[in-house]
C-alpha cells in the first residue's frame, strides 16, 4: 500500500510544538514507507483563519526540513487544498446524504444546546444532542425556515449498535451510538463542521494514515458513520499522546518555547528541535543526533507510546548541545551571524578572532547554548566598555582596596599563567573560596557566574585584564 499522510492545520495562530510533532510523524511516517505527505489548510472558520498565519506556518514546517508532494503552494492532482476553497465539493456530499434521508435541519441555539449540556451533565449523562428537531414535520420545518435564523444541518446515528476501529497507538475502540448523538456537519452559516469536511478530504485526497492528538479520539466515530454513509474509502487512524509540561499539565501556549516561532526566535537550531520532538512518544534505539532522514528510516509507528510526552525546554538543551558539539565551527559561526543577536555578535567580535570565539563556546556548551548567551559572553570578552550586573558590582565593594591592589602587583611577574597567578592572589591577600575567586570573576567577567576563568584569562589577555583590574579597582573605591 501506498502510505499516503497529511497535516491538516487550522491557520489561526503560530505553530505550537505539539502540532509540529504531529505534523512530524505524519511526515517520518510517509518517507519511511515510500509514500507522500500532504499539507492541507482547514480554514472554514472564516473569523479565526488568516492568510499571515498560513504563510508562517509553511516557513515554520520548512524551518523543521519538512516537505510535502501537494499542498497549496505546491499544487497536486487533489486540488484545493485550502477547505475555503472546497465548498463546491462538499455541497455534492452533503446533498448525498440529504438524497439518503440522513441530515435534518436544526433550528436549536446555542443557549438551548448549553442548558441541555448542562442538565445531562447534572443528570450524570454524557452530554449529546437530545435530538429536539430530529423530528420536525415538514410543515415545521417550513415555517421555522421563513421565521427563524439559518438551520444547522445534522447527521442521523443510528440508535442502535456501536462503531469499532483499531487505533494504531491505543488499539481497539468501542463507541456505542446511543452517546454520540446526532452532529452538526453544517453550520447555520453554510460553512462545512469539522467533523464532515475533515473526513470527506481525507478520503478524496487518499489519505491512508491520520495521526492527530488524542483529543481527537471522539470525533473517529462520528467521521467513520459518515464515510460508510457516503461509501468513501476509510483511513487507519492513530491517536498520539498529547504534549505535556514539565509539571505533567497540559502543555500552555503561555509558556516560553510552547511554539516554533519562539524557538527559532530563541536561537535553537532546527536539527536539534526536529531530535527532540522526533523522540517525545516515540522510541528511538539510537540516541545521536539524526537527519530528517535517518529519523524517517527508523521512524516506527509501533514504537509510539500512550502516555502523556513531557515537553521540557531541559531536554532541548541537551540536543542542542549535541549538534553544536558536531557541526563544523563555520556553520556554527553563520548561524550565530543569522541569529537574532548576529549582529550585536559580529560587532563585538573581531573579525579575525571569530574562530577563537567558536572554540571558545564549544568549550563551554554548558552554558553557551544560545544566540543571546553567545552574545553576553561577545561583550564579555571583546568589549572595551564591559557593563557589570548589579550582583558582580556588589562582589567588587564588597571586597578590599588592598585585594584589587594585591592583584593589579601580581600580574607582571604571575599574569601569563592564570593558575600561578590565583594561588599568588590567595597567598597575597590570604583568601580562598569563594572569597578570593568572586572578586576577580566580577571584575573580568562582569557577572559572578560563568565559563571557567581560566578560558577567559587566555582570552583577554594581559592588557584587557589588567585594564578591567583598574575599573574594579576603582568602583571598589567608591
Amino acid at each position: 500500500m501506498n502510505v499516503r499522510t497529511r497535516f491538516a492545520p487550522s491557520p489561526s495562530g503560530q505553530l505550537h510544538v505539539g502540532n509540529a510533532r504531529t505534523a512530524l510523524f505524519s511526515a517520518l511516517l510517509a518517507k519511511h514507507g515510500g509514500g507522500e505527505f500532504i499539507l492541507r489548510i482547514e480554514d472554514t472558520d472564516a473569523e479565526r483563519s488568516h492568510t499571515a498565519m498560513e504563510t508562517a506556518l509553511i516557513k515554520d514546517l520548512h524551518w523543521l526540513d519538512m516537505e510535502w508532494a501537494e499542498g497549496p503552494d505546491v499544487g497536486g492532482k487533489h486540488a484545493p487544498y485550502r477547505q475555503s476553497e472546497r465548498g463546491r465539493i462538499y455541497r455534492t456530499y452533503i446533498d448525498k446524504l440529504t438524497q439518503q434521508g440522513l441530515t435534518y435541519p436544526c433550528f436549536c441555539t446555542p443557549a438551548a444546546l448549553s442548558m441541555s449540556r448542562k442538565t445531562q451533565l447534572a443528570a450524570g449523562k454524557p452530554p449529546r444532542y437530545a435530538g429536539t428537531c430530529a423530528h420536525l414535520s415538514k410543515a415545521e420545518i417550513e415555517t421555522r425556515l421563513t421565521t427563524g435564523p439559518k438551520p444547522a444541518l445534522r447527521f442521523r446515528v443510528p440508535e442502535q449498535g456501536e462503531t469499532v476501529f483499531e487505533d494504531l497507538v491505543r488499539g481497539r475502540q468501542v463507541f456505542a451510538h446511543n452517546d454520540i448523538g446526532d452532529f452538526v456537519i453544517l453550520r447555520g452559516d453554510g460553512s462545512p463542521a469539522f467533523f464532515f469536511s475533515n473526513a470527506v478530504d481525507d478520503a478524496l485526497m487518499g489519505i491512508t494514515h491520520v495521526l492527530r492528538g488524542e483529543d481527537h479520539l471522539a470525533n473517529t466515530p462520528r467521521q467513520l458513520l459518515l464515510l460508510q454513509a457516503l461509501d468513501l474509502p476509510i483511513p487507519q487512524y492513530a491517536h498520539l499522546s498529547l504534549l505535556v509540561g514539565p509539571d505533567g499539565k497540559p502543555l500552555s501556549k503561555r509558556e516560553g518555547g510552547s511554539t516554533v516561532a519562539e524557538l527559532m526566535e530563541m536561537g535553537f537550531a532546527h536539527t536539534a528541535v526536529l531530535n527532540y520532538l522526533a523522540r517525545l512518544g516515540h522510541h528511538y534505539e539510537s540516541n545521536k543526533v539524526m537527519s530528517f532522514t535517518e529519523l524517517a528510516e527508523a521512524f516506527d509507528i509501533s514504537k509510539l507510546g500512550k502516555s502523556s510526552a513531557h515537553y521540557d525546554l531541559t531536554q532541548l538543551r541537551h540536543w542542542q548541545k549535541e549538534v553544536i558539539s558536531e557541526v563544523k565551527d563555520g556553520l556554527f559561526w553563520n548561524d550565530l551571524c543569522k541569529s537574532t543577536q548576529g549582529e550585536r555578535i559580529q560587532k563585538l567580535v573581531p573579525k579575525d578572532k571569530w574562530q577563537e570565539f567558536i572554540a571558545f563556546l564549544k568549550k563551554d556548551l554548558k552554558h553557551s547554548l544560545l544566540p543571546s548567551e553567545a552574545a553576553v559572553y561577545a561583550d564579555m570578552l571583546y568589549s572595551d566598555q564591559l557593563e557589570y550586573d548589579d550582583v558582580a558590582t556588589e562582589a567588587m565593594n564588597t571586597a578590599s582596596d588592598e585585594y584589587f591592589s594585591a592583584a593589579l602587583a601580581l600580574l607582571s611577574k604571575h599574569g601569563q599563567v592564570y593558575k600561578e597567578y590565583v594561588a599568588a592572589l590567595g597567598e597575597a591577600t590570604g583568601l580562598q573560596g569563594r572569597k578570593l575567586f568572586m572578586p576577580l570573576r566580577a571584575a573580568l567577567t562582569g557577572h559572578v557566574h560563568g565559563p571557567e576563568l581560566d578560558l577567559i584569562w587566555e582570552i583577554l589577555g594581559p592588557y584587557r585584564v589588567k585594564q578591567r583590574l583598574e575599573k574594579a579597582a576603582e568602583i571598589a573605591k567608591g
